[in-house]
């Protein structure tokens, strides 16, 4: 079903950060995570967005569909998405957000027992710290 998928199968073990290179939060987060010593994988979230199976790990671990949009985006208001979430399923919004990675707050991070939306240092020292 997903075989074709670049992230297919997906590796919990390696923590991927998906993010967007002009993105300063993102840029942030990069040095945050180099200055930990901590191991990634970057991501472009624009060209490689995460899969399905990736988005439903960080769902469990977000718990609120909603932390893992980036709902301050252009892309998120153009397209309407705070009417259509009202009416969409689950699996129809990870579905929207495996192909427009414009829509999903960044960076994401994904990982073993792991998701995180955004950078908040505190949060991801809890989180990711030693």
């Amino acid at each position: 079903m997903l075989a074709g998928h670049p992230h297919y199968p997906f590796n919990p073990n390696v923590i991927k950060v998906y993010m967007y290179s002009k993105c300063n939060t993102c840029r942030k987060a990069m040095k945050w995570l180099d200055e930990a010593g901590i191991a990634y994988e970057s991501l472009p979230i624009r060209k490689t967005p995460p899969s399905i199976i990736e988005l439903k790990h960080a769902l469990r671990h977000l718990v609120d569909l909603k932390k893992i949009f980036n709902t301050s985006g252009m892309d998120y208001r153009a397209m309407n998405i705070k009417e259509k979430l009202k009416t969409l399923s689950e699996n129809e919004a990870l579905e929207l957000l495996s192909k427009h990675g414009n829509l999903i707050k960044r960076p994401l991070v994904i990982g073993k027992n792991i998701a995180l939306a955004g950078f908040k240092p505190d949060q991801w020292q809890n989180v990711l710290g030693e």
